[in-house]
């Protein structure tokens, strides 16, 4: 048998004082678990909870993996391109014409895996559709916000070594590798 007992004040207190009633009602009445409705609510969904969770800190990993291979490939990619940006600037190039190419070629080939990742995304909702609550699997302000996300972190990732090349003095880039 459950009893529910609708309150104002401290619950455990309440607790104490309708086990205390039931005992002076029936000795022989056992009285086990006493819970309030907010962890009863917090039982029944703490496996969703657990489930959000996890996909959190794999979505913030995901988010500092991507990133961080964006940054190496724009690293090593720029680090090649080094003594063409040295031309560049030695035959009239701006320091920020250099930057706008590195970072524009760095962004187009981010935005293309971006493109491609958020159409695998949308392929893949119907997995997600039972750890979703409240929001639909092909909602567009979340896919917008991760879009822009992602689009921030590359963009990050793109200029910090566009702008490191772009600061190297020309004949430095051009004496050689």
């Amino acid at each position: 048998m459950t009893f529910t007992l609708r309150m104002r004040g401290d619950a455990t207190t309440a607790a104490a004082g309708a086990r205390n009633v039931i005992q002076k009602l029936d000795p022989q009445q056992a009285v086990g678990q006493t819970l309030t409705l907010d962890s009863l609510v917090g039982n029944s969904i703490a496996r969703q909870r657990f489930n959000t969770l996890l996909l959190a800190v794999f979505a913030v990993v995901a988010l500092s993996l991507s990133g961080i291979g964006v940054y190496g490939v724009m690293t090593y990619t720029v680090t090649r391109r080094t003594h063409e940006l040295g031309v560049r600037v030695a035959l009239g190039a701006s320091a920020r014409d250099a930057l706008k190419l590195a970072l524009g070629q760095g962004m187009k080939l981010a935005l293309a895996g971006e493109s491609i990742g958020l159409l695998g995304a949308l392929a893949l909702t119907r997995l997600l559709k039972t750890l979703l609550f409240g929001v639909s699997t092909t909602d567009p302000l979340t896919f917008a916000v991760i879009a822009l996300s992602l689009a921030l972190v590359a963009l990050l990732a793109c200029y910090l070594p566009a702008r490191r090349a772009a600061k190297v003095d020309p004949m430095i880039a051009l004496r050689g590798d």
